[in-house]
């Protein structure tokens, strides 16, 4: 064994090469003591090994201590040898020959090689003297310390704002070809079956529905009055840093009429209260009268103004942070918006494919009844090929039907999502097909989505106004100065008389008073419930943080799980490409046999069957694969798609012999008599 040391870093780096010559499964049997052998030299390895490290270092740290000695520096942690020797597990293959157990024919090299000395790391890093934690640089492959990646707030900030710019806006107007399509006034509401009654059919692209979706909309209306509502709020508590004026007048202005009379008795002098014959009175009584007449008008206004309001920072601040949740809440409606109209289009070219196949099918189970019954008038063939040839044409009704019914509920749900007029339906313009390939690695997409997406701003905020809220619990025990000013005035004409026409309405009176204060307010002790109401809000804070965490998990979730089911969707494109094939060529050769007379009529209808099936699993592939890309780029805000090359098609589609056949239409009767079996049925099982 040679072991050769490189020194590449400070440290140096280690290379141990083993050399040996392969033994074989029979030498091992015949010589069982070789294993012994072998293990023997590899803990003489692993000894000569560390007892390198063990010099690099001590050599190393010798040269450190000299240089900090000749030269003061900062103080710096330093590995210790023990803390290298102790990582044996991380730097030395563990050994495999404790379970060897050779699995190819005659050599082991691979054992051994992978044992022994091929994947023998290398200590090719420095010495990290200032972490904490003391570790070795890492090369990639051990696990990231989870504590060290970087923090939401501190990339986003306390208050991320919402960037409208990364997103392209809503449609204000539509196109002149659209115009048409306006939706409804928001309050109409027909009375009349005439105005639901369906009068045209609208070829869109998903390039126009998107248009219309976005114009149309109400949902989006809404999201965006909601914008409007929080930021006439924060224009509301913005309010508080102004002073308010108040104004009140009392009778302005007043008439006053007033008329007062009072009877007074006074002592009489004549009464003598020792002569009992007197006739005087103890006391005299006489009334007298005043009248006052007068107009009065009094005016105030009091101008107050918060100097010191712990309260109003809190506020206007949770309102801002509302403001902004209420942007991101409509830029999440908008790319929703968007990502389910496309899916909905997507839906809608799937049903069109299906009633195409359905079609072709139903063409397809008449070509084969038609050729089936012939033969059996010519005598080639029994009945019982007829019925199967029946059973199969029935079959196909019965999916086209159902193709034909999921096709009208998903244009309708379309039609209601875009908000088109009443008696408008929606059909696909273009036929199904691949949108394009997504570009960005699955890594990429998870960091792109933790950047774009608003769902995780908005807990930021939540956190942000749960703080403010905490905040402003708090003002209500801390002290309140106003600085006021009071001014009133008060004019007075008229006066008082003994009658109303010696009241002279030339007399008038005039006050005016200021005042200029500082009031102050503090309520010292309110139960402890402010601080209640604190812990309160800082405990949502925290809930929020918790929130943040499971969005966090759920957007990575959702974007890998579209990234798998997008590649799985491309993988099965192609498979059912190569299946739609194949089917289709087994039914024309089926048909010829058949026609031969080499096989039955069972043989077609099963390869028909197969047919059918391939082509709707591979137009459902094509619509899950547009689906989940259309979904990548909602959940990652990413654009970066390759746009299919244009396909070179005629302007018209081929012609089969199939296509000339006529679909016959099936008979249209009630459930109740269709219901109604033949005389002598029995169904099966009984």
């Amino acid at each position: 064994m040679q072991v050769e040391p490189t020194q590449s870093t400070p440290l140096g780096s280690v290379q141990a090469k083993v050399e040996h010559s392969p033994p074989n499964r029979l030498l091992l049997e015949k010589k069982p003591d070789l294993r012994k052998e072998l293990l023997a030299l590899e803990q003489s390895r692993r000894m000569q090994t560390k007892q390198l490290k063990q010099s690099l270092l001590a050599q190393h740290l010798k040269k450190e201590s000299l240089q900090s000695k000749a030269q003061p520096q900062e103080e710096v942690d330093v590995v210790p040898i023990s803390d290298i020797i102790d990582q044996e597990d991380s730097e030395v293959i563990v050994d495999h020959y404790e379970e060897f157990q050779p699995e190819s024919g005659s050599d082991i090299q691979d054992h051994v090689d992978s044992g022994l000395t091929a994947q023998q790391p290398q200590l090719d890093q420095d010495v990290v003297r200032s972490y904490p934690d003391r570790q070795l640089i890492s090369d990639g492959s051990a696990l990231i310390d989870q504590t060290t990646l970087p923090n939401a707030i501190e990339i986003k900030g306390s208050r991320p704002k919402a960037d409208p710019s990364v997103l392209p806006p809503a449609a204000s107007t539509i196109s002149e070809p659209l115009d048409s399509l306006a939706s409804p006034p928001s309050l109409a509401l027909p009375d009349k079956p005439s105005q639901v009654r369906i009068r045209e059919l609208r070829p869109l692209t998903l390039e126009q529905v998107e248009e219309l979706v976005e114009f149309n909309s109400p949902s989006l209306k809404a999201s965006a009055s909601q914008v409007d509502q929080a930021k006439s709020q924060l224009r509301a508590e913005i309010s508080r840093w102004y002073p308010t004026v108040d104004l009140s007048a009392n009778g302005l202005p007043q008439y006053f009429l007033q008329e007062n009379y009072q009877y007074l008795g006074t002592p009489n002098p004549l009464f003598d209260p020792t002569d009992p014959d007197t006739n005087e009175p103890d006391t005299i009584r006489r009334g007298t009268s005043s009248y006052a007449k007068r107009f009065s008008a009094a005016f105030s206004a009091t101008v107050k103004w918060n100097l010191i309001d712990p309260e109003r920072v809190p506020r206007i601040s949770a309102a801002r942070d509302a403001y902004e949740k209420a942007q991101d809440t409509y830029l999440i409606a908008l790319r929703e918006l968007r990502l389910n109209t496309a899916q909905q289009y997507f839906q809608l070219q799937n049903a069109d494919e299906q009633v195409r196949i359905g079609q072709a099918a139903v063409r397809a189970s008449q070509v084969s009844l038609q050729i089936a019954r012939a033969r059996l008038q010519a005598g080639v063939v029994n009945k019982l090929e007829v019925l199967e040839a029946e059973t199969q044409l029935a079959r196909d009704q019965r999916k086209l039907t159902s193709a034909l019914g999921i096709q009208s509920s998903v244009r309708r749900a379309l039609a209601a999502s875009l908000d088109l007029p009443q008696d408008v339906t929606p059909t696909a313009a273009t036929p199904a097909q691949v949108t394009g390939v997504w570009m960005p690695s699955l890594q990429e997409s998870i960091v792109a989505a933790y950047t774009f997406r608003e769902e995780l701003d908005q807990y930021i905020l939540d956190i942000s106004i749960s703080n403010s809220n905490a905040n402003a619990a708090l003002a209500a025990i801390q002290p309140i100065v106003s600085l006021v000013n009071r001014f009133s005035t008060n004019r007075r004409d008229g006066g008082s008389a003994s009658t109303f026409a010696e009241v002279d309405m030339k007399e008038y009176s005039w006050t005016a008073d200021n005042a200029v204060l500082l009031n102050a307010s503090w309520q010292i002790f309110d139960g402890g419930r402010a601080r209640a109401q604190y812990r309160k809000y800082k405990q949502q804070a925290e809930q929020n943080s918790f929130l943040f965490a499971d969005q966090r998990d759920k957007i990575r979730a959702d974007v890998e799980d579209s990234f798998y089911t997008l590649r799985s969707s491309a993988k099965n494109i192609n498979t059912t490409s190569r299946e739609v094939l194949s089917s289709r060529e087994s039914l024309r050769l089926a048909r010829l046999r058949f026609e031969a007379g080499v096989t039955t009529q069972r043989e077609v209808i099963d390869n028909q069957r197969d047919l059918t099936q391939a082509e709707v699993q591979y137009s459902t592939a094509v619509t899950e694969y547009n689906t989940n890309l259309a979904r990548l780029r909602r959940r990652t805000g990413l654009d970066q798609v390759q746009k299919c090359g244009a396909l070179n098609l005629p302007s018209e589609r081929p012609r089969t012999e199939d296509d000339e056949v006529p679909i016959i239409p099936i008979p249209e009767k009630s459930a109740c008599e269709a219901s109604k079996l033949p005389v002598g049925y029995i169904p099966s099982g009984v």
